[in-house]
């Protein structure tokens, strides 16, 4: 009996394996048949490679190419945005509304002045020209003038002198220090100003003109006064200054004596003091 057992267990071995295959291939549901094939679609292509009979592909072909950036704007419904179209002869113009509030009428606040100003009083004033001044920050140009230059030259009878050095000169012994008022604002700039000075009760840009130490510009208030220093040759349209009876220049000092180099000299090999200078008196 245990034969009979033997035997009939050894025929059923690949009995049973011949039905596992085939229940592999084809697994029957109630809704759907799946196969062995779904279950791993990479076998067969694996073992197609493996064959030589596929070829391979690289391995960035399974990188996705990029895709453009998609636009930001999007289409809009011109005849829903844009303003309708009017005809040009159905506009007509109406007068601009009232203001809500009465500040809406305010001019600008005027710049606060003193109520007493009548200028700006410059203290210790520099004359870089006849006509310039500067002070505190300041750098005014007396109006109703044409300033002398510094380098300005003058001739008479064919003769050139440094007349701008000399209305210079004539301009600063006038100032003498003294405080100017001129027509500035309280608060001064960097900017070159054109406006009238006094000093005291002294017109700055007449008396200039007077004495003939700057000309009057062309339709001025020192135009008159412009002709008659001209006529009498006044400043720079006279000759040069004489300068007869004034003191000689000083000498230029002679070369200062050198000290020795040694206090001691050699004399026939032997080594003896030097001859000093004597002491100054």
């Amino acid at each position: 009996m245990r034969l009979l057992h033997h035997a009939l267990a050894v025929l059923m071995v690949p009995v049973m394996a011949a039905m596992v295959v085939a229940g592999g291939r084809t697994l029957k549901g109630s809704d759907s048949v799946v196969t062995v094939d779904q279950l791993d679609p990479g076998a067969d292509t694996m073992a197609q490679q493996a064959a030589g009979t596929v070829p391979q592909e690289p391995a960035t072909s399974a990188i996705a190419a990029p895709q453009p950036p998609k636009p930001h704007s999007r289409a809009i419904d011109p005849e829903i945005v844009a303003p309708p179209e009017l005809p040009a002869d159905g506009l007509e113009r109406v007068e601009p509304r009232e203001p809500l509030s009465k500040l809406a009428l305010a001019v600008p606040p005027k710049p606060k002045m003193p109520d007493d100003w009548n200028g700006t009083k410059l203290f210790q004033p520099v004359a870089p020209a006849a006509g310039l001044i500067e002070a505190k920050g300041y750098s005014v140009a007396v109006s109703g003038i044409d300033i002398v230059r510094q380098d300005e030259t003058c001739s008479e009878d064919g003769k050139p002198w440094p007349c701008g050095v000399r209305a210079r000169t004539a301009f600063r012994a006038f100032l003498r220090g003294r405080a100017v008022v001129c027509t500035v604002p309280p608060q001064g700039g960097r900017d070159l100003i054109a406006a009238e000075c006094r000093i005291g009760k002294q017109d700055v840009g007449q008396w200039l003109v007077e004495n003939g130490w700057a000309r009057a510009a062309k339709g001025g208030p020192y135009i008159e006064a412009g002709d008659k220093a001209r006529t009498a040759k006044k400043g720079i349209f006279g000759s040069a200054p004489d300068l007869f009876g004034m003191p000689a220049m000083p000498a230029a000092p002679g070369p200062a004596p050198q000290a020795p180099g040694s206090i001691l000299e050699e004399v026939d090999g032997v080594l003896k003091p030097a001859d000093q200078p004597a002491p100054a008196q």
